[in-house]
């Protein structure tokens, strides 16, 4: 589904995700949920909740995994990241918010062999924006958009749980 930056309804791309989700780790086995700082992990949380997955449920800040860190520096808001599951022979599903150039997928998977070694990984993401610099693809995506380099989409969690999708100008 491709989508305009002016029809990014982030609840209902999240309905979406959980129904492609729900389809594709049907007869999955030892599935845990990853999810990304800071939006991809807002999503993990809330998937984990409606797929009964909440004790599997772990998360990662990739920023000192990035191979852009000499560059871009550490950000103030490093967060832990938590695994507190057994990562080997696992399925994880790896949660991102917003699919970009593949180096933020990268880091993570990085990331998660330093726990051990899945038997799986797949990649969620509610939106894909294109623009890869890495072959990376997610196995499940709620849409695409196409955005200028100039711009980003940015997940936002209000008080009360709910999504929502802008798009920011740089």
């Amino acid at each position: 589904m491709s989508t305009t930056s002016s029809q990014l309804d982030a609840e209902a791309l999240y309905q979406t995700l959980v129904q492609q989700i729900r389809t594709g780790l049907q007869g999955a086995t030892d599935v845990a949920l990853v999810g990304i700082h800071s939006g991809g992990a807002w999503l993990a949380e809330r998937l984990a909740a409606e797929l009964g997955l909440t004790e599997r449920l772990g998360f990662v800040d990739v920023s000192f995994y990035r191979d852009d860190f000499s560059e871009k520096g550490l950000r103030a808001d490093v967060k832990p990241s938590q695994i507190p599951f057994d990562v080997e022979g696992a399925t994880i599903l790896l949660v991102d918010d917003v699919l970009y150039t593949g180096r933020t997928t990268r880091a993570a998977i990085n990331e998660l062999f330093d726990y051990g070694r899945p038997a799986r990984v797949l990649l969620a993401a509610l939106a894909d924006r294109g623009g890869r610099e890495l072959p990376v693809a997610a196995d499940f995506v709620a849409t695409s958009v196409e955005l200028s380099k100039q711009e980003n989409l940015q997940l936002q969690r209000a008080d009360d749980g709910r999504f929502s999708l802008t798009v920011v100008h740089a």
